[in-house]
């Protein structure tokens, strides 16, 4: 058993709220990836867990137990940070053998846990090198071991992954979930980058300004984001936001912005119909704009025009930058589409897949 739960939880630096109200409850062998921008709160909330912090006010419970006052070395947690911090004058079996060195467990166990721990990451041939010899992706996994020989109730990640390389943070960030698996116990992990998020949590919290915006699988915060900023901040290109209006044309809702009118087809309608004649923000993602002569099958479109600006070419897909009228906004189109950069195009928008929000609250129209 190792569920954790924050209780109404915040901290303060002075006059500076880190963590506002915080309420989350990790069950037991849960991956919960903590998402959100710098200054979020999220690297914070892992601090006060791992007792690195001191808690303003609320609870922190790991298993049903009160935490707050309890010293970090009795939570029974474990530890990866962003930086490797590994002893350069050790070798990677005594950086990884360091921890349970000095709480006195015996030799024979401790080479059992590092050498279980160094198959597991496959790591066994550099067990006798120094830091200095290993590369940035070899560092990390030293630094997992680390935490790993201690079979901690709750393993804590705060961004582990910012200082490799792209192609090695997808094959670590593969390691980190095949090792949720084989460990079979609860992961907490901090980041800033939400593809990250997506593919390795069971549940995401997004947080913002030291709030909990929304707790949910990855799938239902893509596609039932409450508010402005998490549809925003999910999703990779973002969301296009619109600033538009409500109107009814002979019986019908439409969404009329300054460069386009989109009817809403009625079996969605519904909710919208109180927000006749009032601002509204739409939003649509970049992979519900399509180029109509390479269209999905099935789906209900509307039809703008703009013109490209910038055009990315990706290999599997192309994402082009357009304009139409003050709108700024993006779509991730077929890679066989001739649409180039200056040309006025026409666009095909999914009608069956986008979102409206009050501007006043910036909550998600339902």
């Amino acid at each position: 058993m190792a569920s954790v739960t924050f209780n109404n939880v915040s901290k303060h630096f002075n006059e500076v709220v880190a963590v506002d109200g915080l309420n989350i409850d990790v069950v037991d062998k849960e991956f919960l990836v903590i998402v959100g921008p710098s200054g979020s709160g999220k690297s914070t909330a892992l601090r006060l867990l791992a007792g690195l912090e001191e808690i303003t006010g609320g609870e922190i419970k790991i298993d049903d137990i009160v935490v707050n006052d309890m010293a970090p070395k009795d939570r029974d947690i474990a530890m990866v940070f962003q930086s490797y911090a590994l002893y350069p004058h050790l070798s990677v079996f005594d950086n990884m053998a360091f921890g349970l060195k000095i709480r006195k467990i015996n030799r024979v166990k401790i080479m059992r846990r590092v050498n279980e721990a160094a198959e597991i990451l496959g790591i066994q041939n550099l067990l006798h090198r120094r830091p200095r010899q290993l590369s940035g992706g070899e560092r990390q996994r030293v630094a997992v071991g680390r935490a790993i020989v201690r079979e901690p109730k709750v393993f804590l990640f705060d961004e582990p992954l910012s200082n490799l390389d792209a192609k090695l943070r997808v094959a670590v960030r593969a390691e980190i979930n095949k090792l949720h698996q084989s460990l079979n116990t609860t992961f907490i992990y901090v980041t800033h980058d939400q593809v990250e998020a997506m593919t390795m949590a069971t549940r995401i919290a997004v947080m913002n300004n030291g709030v909990l915006q929304q707790l949910d699988a990855p799938q239902e915060l893509y596609d039932n984001p409450v508010n402005h900023f998490v549809a925003g901040f999910i999703g990779s290109p973002a969301m296009n936001f619109y600033p538009s209006k409500i109107r009814k044309d002979k019986g019908k809702l439409n969404i009329v912005s300054d460069s386009f009118t989109l009817p809403i087809p009625s079996q969605w309608a519904k909710p919208y119909e109180s927000y006749e004649g009032k601002n509204v923000i739409f939003g649509i993602r970049p992979e519900n704009i399509h180029d109509p002569d390479f269209m999905p099958a099935n789906i209900h479109t509307e039809t703008i025009e703009a013109k490209v600006d910038v055009k990315e070419l990706m290999g599997n897909e192309i994402v082009i930058h357009l304009i139409a009228g003050d709108n700024h906004f993006v779509a991730r189109i077929d890679p066989r589409s001739k649409m180039d950069v200056g040309q006025k195009v026409k666009l095909a928008l999914d009608m069956d897949n986008f979102q409206i929000f009050n501007p006043e609250t910036e909550e998600t129209i339902h």
